[in-house]
């Protein structure tokens, strides 16, 4: 048994290259924490080729052995977001010996059990973590199914995101990887509070999934699917399909779930001809979906309500926290100025924090999309 004392402190740092933005990140740090043996790293993807150098940089100045992370459009550190530059943003903790312990690259999905297994070792088996911080890899076509079948295997409640990037999609497992899914288990004796905010407002109510093919809804309660969403859109916005082009979206709603979650996926076709809808990912009969909408107001009080929730569980001033967003979301959704990370620092105060933005949130078990992913410890 571990004692649940940790001590956490992060920093950023920018410049005009990889070398500058890292050892400004460093000399924001500070004094580091005594007894520091934890670092997360994530860089924006100007420096995605670079990771492997800033890796090194930080590991020989800090002596800190032991590194996650990954690199995105855009990330966040306190209450700022960066993008289109080099950024690196760091945070240090300083945990009890044997409280936390790396896991994958993980490349294949877990069909014979070899992946939840290569996931599961001895100390995941000793120490059974109840959270782990993820990053995963969104080429990989196994990616959802790698997020269930490790959370569901290990009994681990998983958050963090997919690389986001316009060149390479590099992670840190202590060495730069890439291609699967990794990141970094905590003992249960680490309290952590969690909590996700959609993106997305719902357009009208929930249909039945009657008729569908891979990833083409042909009908909504017996109806074509095309014919209900013109109904719950109005003909003026159907009239050019252009108009709702990124804005609108097809939610699956999660059974069991006793918050109305639910899960957003891109619509990527409309058939007239035979009145069906396609979206980004599988579809079954029997699901239940709704149409939604990106949705900045509806966003922000969403955001609101679910850091005053997690803030309350979480008990006191949490000691640092770490939050994933959809690439979506950031300056695309609640604007320029990090209006988004804004919020979060009024809300928790000025606590350590760090995080990227990604093509996908990882909560729990699933893969989101359009969403703000947030865990506190404390």
């Amino acid at each position: 048994m571990v004692e649940a004392s940790s001590t956490f402190k992060a920093a950023h740092g920018t410049g005009a290259d990889w070398g500058t933005a890292a050892k400004a990140c460093l000399d924001g740090l500070g004094d580091l924490p005594n007894g520091a043996n934890l670092g997360l790293l994530y860089a924006t993807d100007a420096l995605a080729d670079d990771l492997a150098s800033i890796l090194t940089f930080l590991r020989e100045t800090t002596r800190i052995e032991t590194w996650a992370g990954s690199v995105g459009v855009g990330i966040a550190s306190g209450g700022r977001e960066f993008y289109d530059q080099p950024a690196v943003a760091v945070l240090i903790g300083a945990l009890p010996a044997d409280s936390f312990r790396l896991f994958g690259p993980l490349g294949a999905p877990a069909i014979d059990g070899g992946a939840a297994a290569a996931a599961k070792g001895t100390w995941q088996r000793d120490r059974q973590p109840v959270f782990a911080i993820a990053h995963g890899d969104p080429r990989n076509r196994h990616i959802e199914r790698l997020v269930a079948d490790v959370a569901g295997e290990t009994g681990t409640y998983l958050v963090g995101g997919l690389t986001s990037s316009r060149s390479a999609f590099p992670q840190i497992a202590d060495s730069v990887t890439d291609g699967g899914l990794s990141g970094v288990s905590f003992a249960p004796e680490l309290p952590v509070a969690t909590g996700l905010s959609q993106g997305c407002s719902p357009i009208g109510a929930a249909h039945v999934i009657s008729e569908a093919v891979e990833n083409t809804i042909l009908s909504l309660d017996d109806r074509p699917a095309l014919e209900v969403l013109q109904e719950e859109l109005g003909a003026v916005l159907m009239r050019d399909p252009r108009q709702i082009d990124g804005d609108i979206h097809v939610a699956f709603l999660v059974t069991g779930s006793d918050t109305g979650d639910y899960l957003v996926r891109n619509l990527t076709a409309l058939d007239a001809e035979s009145g069906s809808v396609s979206v980004n990912g599988p579809v079954a009969c029997g699901e239940r979906a709704l149409f939604c909408r990106r949705d900045e107001a509806a966003a922000r009080e969403d955001l609101q309500r679910m850091i005053a929730a997690v803030k309350k569980r979480a008990g006191g001033v949490p000691k640092a926290g770490v939050y994933f967003s959809c690439v979506a979301r950031g300056r695309h959704l609640f604007g320029p100025d990090s209006q988004e990370l804004g919020l979060l620092r009024r809300e928790l105060g000025d606590i350590p924090l760090v995080g990227f933005f990604g093509n996908g949130e990882i909560c729990n078990d699933r893969l989101y999309g359009y969403t703000g992913v947030l865990a506190l410890f404390h």
